[in-house]
């Protein structure tokens, strides 16, 4: 029981300490020794061994998809690609709908079959761009793009490529179509009560200098 509670309190402190702003180089080490001394381990031991294997072992997997992800970004930052997209997204969709055109973008990207990792780091110049055309606090990028590839698409929409979605087909005998009519009200219900909820965000947000304004991490 004590461990479970120590679980608990460690993924809360981690995302506290997170949307607080501090460095996720410190709290996360933080919250692992918390986890590992409610649960009877040797702190050290646990570090060592079963904390740093975790790691490495997710440094390895993903490291070359975040670089290829920041390259990318960052050369569409430099060549104007990303500002060049954003003002065809808003001249086809309208300022009013740039929510709508960044959530429709990472859902296309992750149904088609692209890491949700990649998405973050390869949309979020392009939101930029396009929250800046329209006028929108760029507080609301991190919401949209969860809204479009963390949500419908990676879970609820049916034939999803994405792991979460083919994960379950193993234990319960079906394949990624499984619940056509289920998957797609869901997906619906995820869809327009998203892009609904950040847009009452963006009303009730004041529009300051907190668009340009760069986010200091806390060490």
């Amino acid at each position: 029981m004590l461990s479970l509670i120590g679980i608990f309190v460690g993924l809360v402190l981690l995302m506290f300490l997170a949307f607080r702003g501090y460095s996720i180089v410190w709290i996360a080490p933080l919250c692992a020794a918390i986890v590992a001394f409610t649960g009877g381990l040797d702190i050290l031991d646990a570090y060592l061994g079963s904390y740093m294997n975790g790691l490495v072992g997710f440094v390895k997997a993903w490291f070359p998809a975040f670089l290829l992800s920041a390259i990318f970004g960052n050369l569409m930052d430099v060549t104007g690609g990303a500002k060049s997209i954003a003002v065809w997204l808003t001249k086809v969709m309208g300022s009013k709908s740039a929510i709508a055109s960044i959530v429709l973008g990472c859902a296309l990207l992750t149904y088609g079959g692209v890491s949700l990792f990649v998405v973050v780091f390869a949309v979020y110049p392009l939101a930029l761009a396009v929250f800046k055309e329209a006028n929108i606090s760029r507080r609301l990028i991190p919401g949209t793009i969860a809204c479009g590839a963390f949500t419908f698409t990676m879970t609820a929409l049916p034939g999803s490529p994405q792991i979460q979605n083919l994960i379950p087909t193993q234990y319960f005998g079906t394949d990624a179509m499984a619940a056509p009519i289920m998957g797609l009200t869901a997906s619906a219900v995820l869809f327009f009560g998203g892009v609904a909820y950040l847009e009452y965000r963006r009303k009730n947000m004041p529009i300051t200098a907190s668009i340009l304004l760069n986010l200091k991490i806390r060490l």
